[in-house]
């Protein structure tokens, strides 16, 4: 069912939200758009300006590092002091409730951290870029270190001081293994819930993308909330391309 007005999207995902005992959300890049963050693959969006750094050779060239790092400053200069939008804060307060278990999110903005999930309750498919880490010995680094570092060193990015490995933000590149962890917590909660909503994700990006299908698949009702089309919206039960803020606010507690 494709909802038609936005009073009538509300209603029909209220009705489902009220008879779900387990819900699981799944967020894409939309649901932050309205934080000052930027969809990767829309028109307009970051990968329709400068190719993505993949890490093959990120690993194979200081000059790789070097500008992979100069990017993740420029973001931070763009959107460094994003706050969680309507969408995070409607999410924490069904995770409040007790019918939220966790949520499944493609995006490293740290926004639903920021919304009041519990870090251990985000599941983040594609890491997180708020922090770096150590890509041999696993040490996390704050990205303040690591700015100090470059600024000394003419814009060369460091190493790991303790064992000399590279560091990286704590985020999944193109050509970089999916974190078996999260991969195996979401494929869990798609299980267990009796109704998953993917919100702002284009749902084209396996195997991620995968996660609602199998929800469906075991008995779920799925709701697609997202302005253009997906390729799952013929089985969905209901989908809504309105404003993603606009569609859950009233879902915030007050």
């Amino acid at each position: 069912m494709i909802a038609s007005d936005l009073e009538t999207s509300i209603e029909c995902l209220r009705e489902l939200v009220g008879k779900a005992k387990v819900i699981v959300p799944f967020t894409g890049a939309g649901i932050s758009t309205e934080c000052g963050i930027p969809d990767f693959r829309s028109p307009g969006g970051i990968w329709t300006k400068m190719r993505p750094i993949e890490f093959g050779n990120f690993l194979a060239s200081q000059e790789m590092r070097n500008e992979s790092w100069r990017r993740r400053f420029v973001m931070e200069e763009q959107f460094g002091g994003a706050k969680p939008g309507r969408g995070h804060r409607a999410l924490a307060s069904l995770y409040r409730e007790g019918k939220v278990p966790a949520v499944v999110t493609q995006n490293i903005d740290n926004l639903h951290q920021a919304s009041g999930f519990a870090a251990g309750d985000v599941v983040e498919l594609h890491g997180n870029t708020t922090f770096a880490n150590c890509l041999d010995c696993a040490k996390r680094y704050e990205l303040p270190w690591v700015r100090q570092r470059m600024d000394r060193a003419n814009g060369c990015a460091p190493d790991c001081p303790e064992c000399g490995g590279f560091i990286k933000t704590a985020t999944v590149s193109f050509g970089q293994s999916m974190p078996d962890g999260p991969m195996r917590r979401a494929q869990e909660l798609a299980e267990s819930c009796d109704l998953f909503i993917a919100i702002g994700s284009s749902l084209v990006v396996w195997p991620a993308a995968g996660f609602p299908l199998h929800a469906k698949r075991n008995g779920a009702r799925l709701v697609i909330v997202n302005r253009d089309a997906t390729e799952f919206g013929d089985i969905a039960d209901l989908v809504i391309r309105h404003d993603i803020g606009d569609v859950l606010a009233p879902f915030i507690a007050h």
